[in-house]
């Protein structure tokens, strides 16, 4: 190993110490700083923020534990060979490009040394190979792909909470509406009996329901996807849907705040954001085997986010049109406030659910776009094959910086009412405290439930057991008596036949 770079036997002790003290004092820092901001989300009573810091914990920990296996590995994999025809198959860069640049040394090259090391432990791992055959991987490549591992999940976390913290800016606007609705309620003046008013007076009515093309399917649904660019909730929007949320699920509370629980719902879904699931990993695995020179597949990737995105925000300013056009094809009249009904049947498959696992693809897709392109610009450098032309870059930072901007203002704000709509309301409803005590109650329920069945079948098969009449009693005692005496019978003949062969 020591043509392969200078082993610790032989470097400085000082140099050790140093480098360990840098790396576990960056750690503890970034330990202390994810601690004392959980404290405070605590004392804050954040608790659906507190539950997503502690899913970028989860997060960090895997990709220590993937950095784990990447190092202890690194000799294993390096000592894997194949051919040279096999591995000239499918790669990033035509062959005529150098394999190896001075692009290598890089913003990553932290230590003096660093590039040489890697490269004389490639020219080590080559000569290992018999001829003909080169490394599977070798350690410059797994070195790069340890790199773009670690700046996918940062750049994917951070883009998730900038999403959130711009798109809750936008929800904490609409909170002068829910108060003006509670001022208006508390008013003894505005408190009157309802009169009757007809439906397409509501301003819900006139913006959703009334215009050209609005009653037609294909027009409908043109006209929501244009929504969603410009005033995508409106007041009349927030008044109409909150009532209905209200009527349908918590009649008794009108005054109920509807603002707040819509808030603590978003941040309940967001730990569901931050997180990278497995399938998401796939997506990885199969983004990096499409990354072929002359493909472009990360240019046509980067319209996957994109189409999906748009899919969204009309799909859910839909919703909102589906609502309205019931309400007025069913009521010429309506005595009070409008009232819309919430139901499963407006969404996808009938399940709101869906609607937050396609923003969760969208952001992971787009965060992996930007991870790329800003992995690729510090390590290899801007003119790199792998880049690609400006022709096709240019592009993708668009529709990236586009995806980023109208999930955040449009499409996320979306979410958060128009998922309300659907037949069951989430248990966001409920505060913190009730939320527990709800959870203790079921717990305790469930276990008295195990325990009274596990009961009655005990005292079930009691009684079955003393309403035996004697007669069967008898008769069941006989035939054990019977059933033994064959036994020992035929025992006896065994025993006879096996003395007779003696």
């Amino acid at each position: 190993m020591a043509e392969g770079g200078t082993t610790l036997e032989y470097t400085p002790t000082w140099v050790v110490a140093a480098v360990c003290s840098v790396i576990v004092l960056i750690s503890l820092i970034v330990e202390r700083f994810l601690h004392i901001l959980g404290k405070l989300l605590k004392r804050k009573h954040q608790k659906p923020l507190f539950e997503a810091l502690q899913k970028i914990k989860e997060e960090l920990m895997l990709l220590g534990f993937i950095s784990l296996l990447l190092t202890v590995f690194q000799g294993r994999i390096n000592t894997i060979c194949i051919s040279e025809d096999l591995s000239k198959k499918m790669l990033p860069c035509k062959k005529e490009t150098k394999e190896t640049t001075a692009h290598s040394q890089t913003f990553f090259s932290f230590f003096p040394g660093g590039t040489s090391r890697r490269l004389l432990a490639e020219v080590s791992s080559a000569n290992s190979c018999p001829e003909g055959k080169v490394p599977m991987l070798t350690t410059t490549a797994l070195h790069h792909l340890h790199i773009f591992i670690f700046v996918l999940a940062c750049v994917h976390v951070v883009f998730c909470a900038l999403t959130i913290l711009f798109g809750s800016a936008k929800i904490r606007l609409w909170k002068r509406w829910e108060d003006s609705i509670s001022n208006k309620a508390q008013d003894p003046e505005q408190a009157q009996d309802p009169k009757l008013t007809h439906v397409q007076d509501h301003d819900f009515i006139r913006t959703r329901y009334l215009g050209f093309g609005k009653n037609s399917y294909f027009l409908g649904w043109v006209h929501s996807f244009f929504k969603q660019f410009h005033a995508s909730v409106t007041r009349a929007d927030y008044i109409t849907l909150r009532l209905g949320f209200i009527m349908t699920h918590c009649r008794g509370n009108l005054k109920f705040d509807f603002h707040k629980y819509m808030m603590r719902a978003l941040e309940a879904d967001f730990k569901k954001v931050v997180g990278i699931s497995w399938y998401l990993w796939l997506f990885v695995v199969l983004f990096l085997l499409l990354n072929v020179a002359g493909w472009h597949a990360y240019f046509w990737i980067a319209f996957i986010p994109f189409i999906l995105l748009l899919a969204v925000g009309t799909k859910l300013e839909h919703v909102i049109a589906q609502l309205a056009h019931e309400v007025a094809e069913k009521h010429v009249a309506v005595q009070g406030d409008l009232v819309v009904h919430p139901s499963d049947d407006h969404f996808w498959f009938n399940k709101p659910k869906i609607v937050l696992i396609l923003i969760h693809i969208i952001l992971f897709q787009n965060s992996f776009e930007m991870a790329f392109f800003f992995w690729i610009w510090l390590q290899y450098g801007f003119d790199s094959c792998i880049m690609g032309q400006v022709g096709y870059i240019i592009p993708r930072l668009v529709i990236g910086v586009f995806i980023q901007l109208l999930c955040s203002y449009s499409t996320l704000p979306l979410y958060a009412i128009v998922t309300q709509m659907g037949s069951s309301f989430k248990k966001a409803i409920f505060d913190e405290h009730i939320q527990e005590g709800l959870v203790g109650w079921a717990k305790q329920a469930k276990k008295k439930t195990v325990l009274r069945k596990a009961a009655n079948e005990s005292n079930h098969n009691q009684i079955s057991h003393r309403e035996e009449s004697p007669l069967i009693q008898m008769a069941k005692a006989g035939s054990n008596e019977t059933a033994m005496e064959e036994n020992k019978s035929g025992e006896a003949v065994h025993g006879t036949a096996y003395y007779g062969t003696k």
